[in-house]
């Protein structure tokens, strides 16, 4: 059934994104996009005013992440759409579901270099799963309904809608329909029994295999029907970075995540198996390391929603092409029916749970009483399980994907493949928004912090009181740790000095700041933060020399990790 109504370009676009369940949207007004503006007066949308497009962006990815259902950002044109193709491309890389809309200048103007026109929807191409731009009223309905679906089905992603302004103000008959075709876009969904059937028999067949499980067993939400699958096969779970917290890292099985800064047991683990079912990964380079050593010896099942994965970077045995949960549950009803499910522990898992306990008593943690380690332990000590967490991109997301233990599946997010510094704040924010009753932690370090700290006006002013948690080494650490082992120790750009000073930062914005230097005065500034109604900002000096080990450096494998001494 199709609904028909008389009504401007911008209130169809309101009245469409309505009826696909929008609530709130994150962004920025300007010249271009202000007859979309005037409509949040007429409408039950929430405008979350962001202090940079950029920002919008990313508070938009956090909400898709964590509500599963596309986050919405406005631009204007012209700087408003180029300052959010970051936080595009970020989304793109992570297969996060965002729309974007942004302004355009009017379509008798496109190509004249009018003022604050800019070729956005060239530029944003390689970056979205689709981008379109309305050039009459009337397109706006069925232009928002294909968006939303395109963004969230098969294997997500950002969709820019790019609207000129005539367009928004011009009055049309519009019909928003329920049904539509979108040529050539197939979402893989169906199951393959036949593929599964296959998996299962060579992982009994094999002696050491083991689960990789990656960012698309998050995104399709395969969280128990994961564990189902280990626990009757018996399979030690590793993750790739962005796939940390699709296992409870609590779990006997579980060995966390591998690659550049994995955990010593599930590099090492990793290294040695000789199968593996490796579930909604793409198989970065910071994840295996060298493609050619990693596939050495090793029978590769590759279960993924993107048939253009498959062999993309490793060489499969056996592709399983649909969505990773529809796959898995098929697999454990298979393993059900077969009745296979193994109850004495195998040499191999006896290996692994020795391997699992001997680098957890003996990996070398830093000496003092604020090393990364124990500040980590303690926020997951205080934390509630359910407390989402997201990171900014540097040192302290390496600790934190080595020391911070996720227990509730999909509650762990973070920048892993444009690896975004100044996501982890705005993310969390449009992490809260999505979920307001759950406790949001940024795990943040002082460089990216700085990038997009001006958000905490948006924290405050809008009542959505997250914490920020600053590992604060005064330093671009990552880059110092590169240039201390890499460069001889020559440290060029990376000092901060200090600057600025977090907690007079946060209260500056009518945030809460709070500097913890013990471990005493950590713990009360979590349980403080905890129960704020108020976004607080808990700033951390640690030592600016500390590095992240274990370490495999770039062109080595998971078998060559540099150790701590």
């Amino acid at each position: 059934m199709n609904n028909m109504e008389n009504m401007i370009g911008a209130k169809a676009l309101m009245t469409a994104m309505e009826k696909e369940g929008v609530k709130e949207v994150f962004g920025l007004p300007g010249g271009a996009n202000l007859p979309m503006y005037d409509e949040f007066a007429r409408c039950n949308i929430r405008h979350i005013l962001a202090r940079h497009e950029q920002s919008a962006a990313h508070m938009a990815d956090g909400f898709g992440r964590v509500s599963r259902k596309p986050g919405v950002c406005f631009a204007t044109s012209g700087p408003g759409a180029t300052n959010i193709l970051t936080g595009i491309a970020t989304a793109q890389a992570d297969s996060a579901p965002m729309v974007a809309v942004t302004g355009q200048v009017p379509v008798a103007m496109i190509g004249k270099d009018a003022f604050q026109e800019s070729d956005i929807i060239g530029m944003a191409n390689p970056a979205v799963k689709y981008a379109f731009q309305p050039r009459t009223a009337s397109e706006i309905p069925e232009v928002v309904k294909k968006g939303f679906f395109i963004a969230e089905t098969g294997r997500p992603g950002p969709v820019l809608i790019d609207i000129p302004k005539d367009v928004q103000q011009n009055e049309a008959e519009m019909v928003f329909p329920d049904e539509f075709k979108i040529q050539g876009y197939h979402p893989w969904a169906d199951p393959d029994i036949v593929a599964v059937e296959k998996a299962i028999d060579m992982l009994l067949h094999s002696q050491k295999p083991v689960i990789l499980a990656g960012g698309g067993t998050i995104i399709s939400s395969a969280f128990a029907e994961l564990q189902s699958v280990a626990e009757a096969l018996m399979l030690p779970v590793v993750t790739t970075f962005k796939g940390k917290g699709a296992f409870p890292e609590n779990h006997p099985l579980s060995l966390g995540p591998i690659g550049m800064h994995g955990h010593a047991e599930a590099n090492k683990v990793m290294a040695e198996a000789d199968c593996v079912l490796a579930i909604g990964t793409r198989f970065s380079d910071r994840s295996v390391g060298t493609f050619e050593e990693f596939e050495r010896g090793l029978k590769i099942i590759h279960m993924d929603v993107d048939p253009a994965e498959i062999g993309k970077n490793q060489t499969a045995q056996l592709a399983v092409v649909g969505d990773v949960q529809m796959n898995l549950r098929i697999m454990v009803k298979l393993l059900l029916q077969k009745a296979i499910k193994k109850t004495e522990e195998t040499p191999w898992v006896k290996h692994v749970k020795e391997t699992k306990a001997y680098w957890q008593e003996n990996l070398k943690l830093h000496p003092g009483e604020m090393g990364a380690a124990k500040i980590l332990r303690k926020l997951r000590e205080i934390l509630p399980k359910e407390s989402i967490i997201t990171t900014e991109v540097g040192q302290h997301q390496m600790w934190a994907s080595l020391f911070y233990d996720v227990i509730q599946p999909g509650t762990f997010f973070s920048s892993t493949g444009l690896g975004t510094m100044g996501w982890g704040f705005p993310a969390a924010i449009g992490a809260k928004v999505a979920k307001p009753d759950v406790p949001v932690v940024d795990i943040a370090g002082d460089g990216s912090f700085a990038m997009t700290e001006n958000s905490l006006a948006t924290a405050v002013q809008e009542d959505i009181p997250v914490i920020v948690f600053v590992l604060n080494n005064s330093t671009l650490g990552m880059v110092a740790q590169w240039q201390r082992t890499f460069y001889k120790r020559r440290m060029i750009g990376v000092e901060q000095n200090g600057c600025p000073d977090y907690v007079k930062l946060a209260e500056s914005y009518g945030a809460q700041g709070i500097r913890a230097q013990s471990m005493d005065e950590l713990d009360k500034a979590i349980k403080n933060a905890l129960s704020s109604d108020v976004a607080t900002v808990i700033d951390i000096p640690i030592d600016p020399e500390e590095d992240v080990l274990p370490f495999v450096a770039p062109g080595t494998s998971l078998k060559d990790m540099i150790l701590p001494s």
